[in-house]
Formats: structure tokens, sequence, C-alpha cells
């Protein structure tokens, strides 16, 4: 790989149905930065992923105990001859943003260590984020002559204006338990239970419905640039449209014949 890292892809079938595939970064630093040649592998693997029909999940993380993502690589940034490569290099960071955003179920992110910069973006464009007790989380560009851009954008519709100007213009680093605090993350646990905590979020997703779940996303995705009026509209449709497949009657059949707590076979 000459240092430019790798993506590596783990699809998994569970026994709840459905697919889910564990996305780990594995960049040639410790630091798990983002190069491009890294970056234009990481949206190429999420494009392939999205297409499996049968997938349910994704769970993204670093690979082999690295952070999640420590930013884009500033030695690599440090050579930017000109705007137009400037552009090309930023427009790399989104594809893999847009790629997670793009993908038709949810992801997860596991995040330990850091999630910096391009890291904290790519964190903030999955749909939820869990995270060890050590994970630290910046936007730190400033820090080093350029503006945080892209999908910090998304930053004020998880954490308010406020505390995105904190980490943009000050370019703080928080801990996990602030970040917890902030809305930034929905969950901490120790570092050790990071795998079992996913594994419960892996479960709940597995009890619902798989079309339902993808019908789920593509709406938030429209709420985001939606006024509340149209926002409504668009949930209505998507209401109707669950009634194109049997998914709603089969299910809830099933949960209004689910065995009761208590009950004995041939009581009331």
């Amino acid at each position: 790989m000459g240092g430019e890292g790798e993506v590596r892809i783990d699809l998994r079938d569970r026994p709840d149905g459905g697919r889910v595939g564990f996305v780990s970064i594995a960049a040639g630093h410790r630091l798990n930065l983002l190069n491009a040649a890294l970056m234009r592998r990481f949206a190429e693997a999420m494009a392939g992923l999205s297409a499996d029909g049968e997938l349910r999940a994704v769970v993204l993380a670093g690979a082999d105990a690295r952070p999640f993502v420590g930013g884009a690589d500033i030695r690599e940034m440090a050579a930017i001859p000109d705007p137009d490569a400037a552009r090309a290099f930023i427009g790399l960071v989104h594809g893999c943003c847009r790629a997670v955003r793009d993908c038709p179920v949810p992801v997860i992110a596991r995040i330990e260590g850091y999630a910096l910069g391009a890291g904290l973006e790519l964190a903030a464009a999955c749909d939820l984020r869990i995270a060890g007790e050590d994970a630290r989380f910046g936007m730190p560009e400033v820090r080093v002559g350029i503006p945080s851009v892209v999908e910090a954008a998304l930053l004020p519709g998880l954490i308010g204006w406020g505390r995105t100007r904190r980490l943009l213009l000050l370019g703080e680093i928080i801990g996990a338990a602030e970040a917890l605090d902030w809305g930034l993350v929905e969950r901490v646990v120790p570092a050790s239970g990071l795998d079992g905590a996913v594994e419960e979020w892996l479960a709940h997703l597995g009890a619902a419905g798989p079309l339902a779940l993808r019908a789920q996303k593509a709406l938030m995705r429209e709420w985001e640039n939606l006024p509340t009026d149209r926002a409504v509209a668009a949930g209505v449709e998507a209401f109707a449209r669950s009634w194109k497949t049997d998914e709603p009657a089969r299910m809830m059949r099933r949960f209004l014949h689910r065995p009761r707590p208590g009950a004995t076979i041939g009581g009331n």
C-alpha cells in the first residue's frame, strides 16, 4: 500500500436477518490520518457496500485499535500548490462524508481515540455515534491556517451554534464526557465495552423492519433541507409508501400476536 492505507470490510450475516458491514480504516499513521488515496478507497468501498440489498447496518471504526480518524494528512495538505488543488483535496473529504450519508442504512461510528478535523466530520456524517471514555474530539483547522469546512456544517444541528463556534474558532479538543453532554455522541462506554454496546444497537436495528429503516433514514435526510410543513408532508408520503409492501401488516400481526408475559397456553 506504500503507506497509503487500506479500507477493510467485514460482512457478517446476523441470526436476526440482514447483514452488517464492519468498515475499518487502517491508515499508515499512528493517528489514522486520511490521505487522498485512502479517501478515494473509502468512498468507493462505501458505495459498493451501499449497493448490497441485504445490508441492515454499517459500523465504522479505526482498524487495529487505531484512533477513529485523527484528521486529514497535514503533510499532504502542506504540499497543496494552489486553490484548484485545495478544492480537489477537500472534495475528497466531502466525498467520504457523503458516501456515509448516502448509505441507505444506519451507519454507527465506533469511536476510540481521536476524532479530529476530517475525522469528526466523518463521525458527524454517521447516523449514530458511540465513543470510548478515552475518545477526544476537535476541529483544530484554524490552528494550521485553514477553516473547518464541508461536513463541519452538520455540527450546529448536533450541538448548536455556540458549541460549534467553540470547536471551530477556538480549536478546542474535548473529551468523551463533554461530547456526550453536548450531544456530539449518543453514548460513552469504557473502551473495553465498545463492542458490546455496538452489539446492543445492532440488536435494536435487527428488530426493526429493514424497509422501514431505509425509509426512515431517507426521510430524515429529506427533513434536513425542508421547512416544517414540507417535512411533514414528506413524512405522510413515506408512511403511505410503506404499504406498497407487506412489511407493515406482517410486522404488526407479529406484534399483536406476540407471547404476553405471564400468559399460559389456553389462558386469557
